[in-house]
């Protein structure tokens, strides 16, 4: 067989362009769609971080998207975007795959971003000064991000612990920011359960109890039974069908992110993240990044107990949840973040 010099330089020019993209992303195939709106409940927050990462350092572009993030106040009201078609993908928290399954709706979960909720149930000194036991909240007054959203789901699962009815307080949404702490500061709350920065900027002051702790792993482990797997992108299952290519591009650029984070010192971090992020106060946000960069996902992928896990936890406040008959592995798939970690090492 022979072979002209034409198609020799031709054959070796298609060689040395495909060894620039490794792993063989040269061939990867195109995403069905490209314009993407993704849903964020609070995407200040540290529980959101790779998000926020993988898009301000551009890794959705390389991926050939153009991804547009819609902040929400909360995890609640971002998934209501996604059922009412306002956004395509919802990133939120993990148990919400679960909840919409007992509602005859079936989201899919396809790249994790914490490992562990992150979110911490705490007493307002403000106005309860003399603060002992959780048992001391029945009949008060509980903050959560938003109502319905997953903070509420752990306040309920903390209060029941500490032998209380979720009708035997107030549940009551006050965002997750500024908002929040103005709200804990005036005494709208006796307790809350909130996200960092807004933690790290109260124990500063020493405004708080701390009951539970979910940013340390083996905490969240302890309470919840094992994984208890936070933030994370899902979607519809008919999306994720019908735009596989979209959703690997999707995981891709995630996958990155998280092994940015893990590796990423506090300065390279407070230069990619918006300055509103702070709150005013750069050494506390750092704080709050050293204090949740346990409980986030290295790698993206979902540990297989994760379903089991939050079904038992949202049972305990939704005895409806713990009779129904779910199929808990169609929550969820590791099928893209085991590809994006081939590419991304």
């Amino acid at each position: 067989m022979t072979i002209t010099r034409r198609a020799f330089i031709t054959a070796a020019a298609g060689m040395a362009a495909a060894s620039a993209f490794p792993f063989g992303e040269a061939f990867a195939a195109a995403p069905e769609k490209k314009n993407i709106k993704i849903a964020v409940g609070g995407q200040q927050l540290v529980y959101y971080l790779p998000l926020t990462i993988a898009d301000r350092l551009g890794y959705f572009r390389d991926e050939g998207l153009n991804v547009s993030v819609i902040d929400f106040q909360g995890g609640s009201k971002s998934l209501q975007a996604v059922v009412g078609g306002s956004a395509d993908i919802c990133s939120g928290a993990f148990e919400h795959t679960v909840i919409m399954q007992t509602r005859g709706q079936r989201m899919q979960a396809f790249v994790l971003q914490g490992r562990a909720p992150q979110c911490v149930f705490a007493a307002n000194l403000h106005t309860m000064k003399n603060f002992r036991s959780a048992k001391e909240l029945k009949g008060k007054r509980i903050g959560v991000t938003a109502p319905g959203s997953s903070s509420q789901i752990m306040a309920n699962y903390c209060l029941k612990a500490a032998g209380i009815k979720p009708n035997e307080v107030s549940i009551i949404g006050i965002g997750s920011s500024s908002g929040a702490i103005a709200a804990i500061r005036s005494g709208q709350v006796d307790a809350f359960v909130q996200l960092d920065p807004v933690i790290s900027m109260l124990m500063e002051k020493k405004e708080i109890a701390i009951i539970v702790d979910t940013r340390k792993v083996a905490e969240s482990d302890r309470l919840y039974g094992g994984p208890m797997v936070a933030g994370c992108l899902y979607a519809p299952e008919s999306f994720i069908r019908k735009n596989p290519n979209t959703i690997q591009a999707i995981t891709n650029a995630m996958v990155r992110a998280d092994k940015w984070i893990a590796k990423a010192t506090p300065e390279q971090v407070v230069k990619v993240v918006p300055s509103s992020y702070f709150m005013g106060d750069k050494k506390l946000y750092i704080q709050s990044f050293l204090s949740n960069r346990p409980a986030l996902s290295r790698d993206g992928l979902i540990p297989a107990k994760a379903p089991e896990v939050a079904k038992h936890a949202l049972s305990t406040v939704n005895p409806q949840i713990e009779r129904a008959r779910l199929d808990l592995e169609a929550t969820y798939t590791n099928r893209f973040a085991a590809e994006a970690n081939k590419r991304y090492r």
